[in-house]
């Protein structure tokens, strides 16, 4: 089993995070530039990452992934609201990846226009849900959903996209589960 992706990606990240004590070959690809971005292309035509290659098969898009190793690990399928929280976790994933990508594209995403807007509102509203999920005591259990929110909010430190002060319960979720398996070797900080 391969994983091909990037030490700094949230959604790599979760799914290394799952496959933390199971077999499996991490491919840590630039996707940005030279060599890696060609094998990106070669594998995968929406040229993003996490990809999974198995058995024959190669697998596109952390969501896909988690439900084709979920069938072949035998875990237990998300419920409904698992489903909605990964959504949401996913929503300020989304946000924040495409509002780095202007910023390093040169826009300064701190102007008052529409999309960058829309992305902070969406963003600091997912984080207030999120936030009392985990005052809730939601995440309590280390599953895929925790592992996809835990890469968000680390990522997010990593990256300093948003001021989490405000955010405690949140902090305190990413401190209560900093030991578990696989978080050390696939911190964005190695990449």
């Amino acid at each position: 089993m391969k994983l091909y992706g990037s030490q700094t990606s949230p959604y790599v990240r979760r799914i290394r995070l799952l496959l933390a004590d199971k077999p499996h070959d991490f491919i840590n690809l630039n996707i940005f530039a030279g060599q890696d971005r060609q094998t990106l292309a070669a594998i995968n035509p929406t040229l993003r990452i996490p990809m999974l290659e198995h058995d024959g098969e190669v697998i596109f898009d952390s969501g896909v992934i988690y439900r084709y190793l979920a069938a072949q690990l035998g875990l237990t399928a998300l419920s409904w609201y698992q489903e909605n929280q990964l959504t949401v976790i996913n929503a300020v994933n989304d946000s924040l990846v495409m509002l780095l990508q202007c910023s390093r594209s040169g826009f300064d995403t701190s102007e008052d226009k529409l999309f960058f807007d829309l992305q902070k509102e969406r963003v600091a509203t997912c984080l207030y849900v999120l936030e009392q999920q985990a005052a809730n005591s939601e995440f309590s259990q280390w599953h895929y959903v925790s592992m996809a929110l835990y890469s968000l909010i680390d990522w997010t430190l990593f990256r300093q996209l948003v001021e989490l002060d405000d955010y405690p319960a949140l902090l305190a979720f990413v401190a209560a589960n900093s030991q578990q398996p696989g978080v050390a070797v696939s911190d964005p900080r190695l990449g």
